[in-house]
């Protein structure tokens, strides 16, 4: 089955603030009836990456069997770890960057390795809030779930 994902995620107060992330998936049936689901969720302190991350690993979580998934993010973090190789050099180096640094969110990296195992994944860059109405439609379910978190007591 193939699959199209749309992913962002937002932080208010990025670091630390309140923030959440969108996801909306694409498939069609075998009738040729396109079928949509929205993923979306918010976290009380979390840092805009952390929330690129968790909308990936959201959806990719969500697929119930093995699929050809052409999935989209704003996220240059997010896309040139896999895209440039950066992932796989981390892990060579045991999480640490070329500048022996440690790489930050390991524990989400390690998830989205998971998550996106069993399927065949092309990581796709989309230019934001350029009028791609899923990119849009992400923001909109990111910055929703990270706002309800901001308006509470």
């Amino acid at each position: 089955m193939k699959v199209t994902i749309y992913t962002d995620g937002a932080a208010r107060g990025n670091p630390d603030g309140p923030g959440g992330y969108g996801a909306v998936l694409l498939y069609t049936d075998t009738k040729g009836v396109t079928h949509t689901k929205e993923l979306s969720e918010g976290y009380e302190k979390t840092t805009n990456n952390r929330m690129e991350l968790m909308a990936a690993i959201a959806a990719l979580e969500a697929l119930n069997r093995p699929c050809e998934v052409e999935l989209y993010s704003d996220s240059k973090y997010l896309t040139d770890a896999f895209n440039q190789g950066w992932i796989d050099a981390w892990q060579k180096r045991g999480w640490k960057k070329a500048d022996k640094s440690e790489v930050l969110n390991i524990d989400l990296w390690q998830r989205l390795l998971a998550a996106a195992a069993p399927h065949e994944v092309h990581w796709n860059w989309v230019k934001g809030h350029a009028g791609n109405i899923y990119n849009e439609r992400c923001d909109e379910l990111a910055t929703g779930a990270a706002d309800a978190l901001a308006k509470m007591p």
